[in-house]
């Protein structure tokens, strides 16, 4: 994907180091002085992640639009994000989420059929199934989780983020977001028929 925002040159780096390597955080500061080259940055660094979560939890005919639409959002609230609260990229998959769930419920229906698997099947609940007709079970059964549990699942399986992050992310405790994550997985055992594949917080 690529965004009229990413057309321009990226801006100069500090001496001796690369654009790529300037911590997101920094970046950050610099969209809050009006920087634009820095905002580029964080658009072309992190879009393909807001538009697969957007995917995940949306559905793919949308998914662009709220992506772009987030980063709107990024830079005309960019005062309302400060280090203390938490990293840059917490705060953005904060405000992707909180776009995302306005779309759910907006929609009475998510089509789900064209996500993409998760990233680190190995970790997932879902590492034992299989392409095809088996992952198209998989995704409908996660589409039959409750919001809450929906998200949860896709923010830690799919998005690779810690228990911590999710609930910083879900505006919940961690044990919460832990209840969220063993209910999720014991409604997708019941759904899809399978035992207990193990993995993430017991």
């Amino acid at each position: 994907m690529k965004s009229s925002w990413e057309t321009d040159s990226a801006g100069d780096a500090p001496v001796g180091v690369t654009a790529d390597e300037v911590p997101d955080d920094a970046l950050m500061i610099r969209v809050q002085q009006g920087d634009r080259d820095a905002f580029r940055q964080l658009v072309t660094r992190h879009i393909d992640r807001i538009v697969g979560l957007a995917r995940r939890v949306v559905g793919p005919a949308e998914a662009e639009d709220i992506a772009q639409d987030v980063f709107l959002k990024l830079w005309a609230r960019r005062d309302q994000w400060t280090p203390r609260g938490g990293t840059f990229r917490t705060w953005l998959y904060r405000v992707a989420l909180n776009r995302c769930i306005d779309e759910t419920r907006r929609r009475s229906t998510v089509a789900l059929d064209d996500t993409p698997e998760p990233i680190d099947p190995a970790r997932s609940p879902l590492d034992q199934c299989d392409a095809g007709e088996e992952a198209a079970r998989v995704r409908a059964a996660i589409h039959q989780l409750p919001e809450r549990q929906r998200i949860a699942i896709t923010l830690y399986y799919n998005e690779d983020l810690t228990a911590a992050h999710v609930a910083c992310i879900m505006d919940l405790k961690v044990n919460a977001v832990e209840s969220l994550l063993k209910r999720g997985r014991q409604k997708l055992r019941d759904l899809l028929g399978e035992t207990d594949p193990g993995g993430g917080p017991a």
